[in-house]
């Protein structure tokens, strides 16, 4: 498994941005799901303290696979989390939980992540918050 992929995922799972941001390059794209591109670590750093108000989330059964030559690698898990604060535009939010499948795609020089590409099926999450 590629290490910096490894750091970045243990930190998401620990709750610590400084540690995501540091396996990052100062010009990261963050390619949101149903979202627009985000180009540098300020706008990723402002992304995850909206996400961390508006959700409580850990991943699991993470599988990361890697190109040859490390400088591209993807994953995929499980997001278990739950819906703390309404989102704008999105159900409103009473502690409903959900687990999602999800994958991430990145780009890595020089061992820091310069893009990563996240999907999920939001209508999927909209269903499950919506009857929780």
């Amino acid at each position: 498994m590629n290490q910096t992929v490894k750091t970045y995922f243990d930190a998401f799972n620990a709750g610590d941005v400084e540690a995501m941001l540091a396996c990052l390059s100062e010009d990261v794209a963050h390619h949101v799901n149903e979202g627009q591109i985000r180009v540098g670590k300020e706008k990723f750093s402002a992304f995850c303290d909206h996400m961390n108000r508006c959700y409580k989330e850990n991943l699991t059964d993470i599988v990361v696979f890697e190109a040859e030559g490390g400088n591209r690698a993807a994953a995929e898990f499980f997001v278990n989390g739950t819906y703390l604060e309404t989102d704008e535009g999105l159900p409103e939010a009473h502690g409903q939980t959900y687990r999602l499948p999800a994958g991430s795609f990145f780009d890595l020089k020089d061992g820091k992540i310069t893009r990563v590409t996240t999907f999920y099926n939001l209508a999927d999450w909209t269903k499950q918050v919506s009857n929780g």
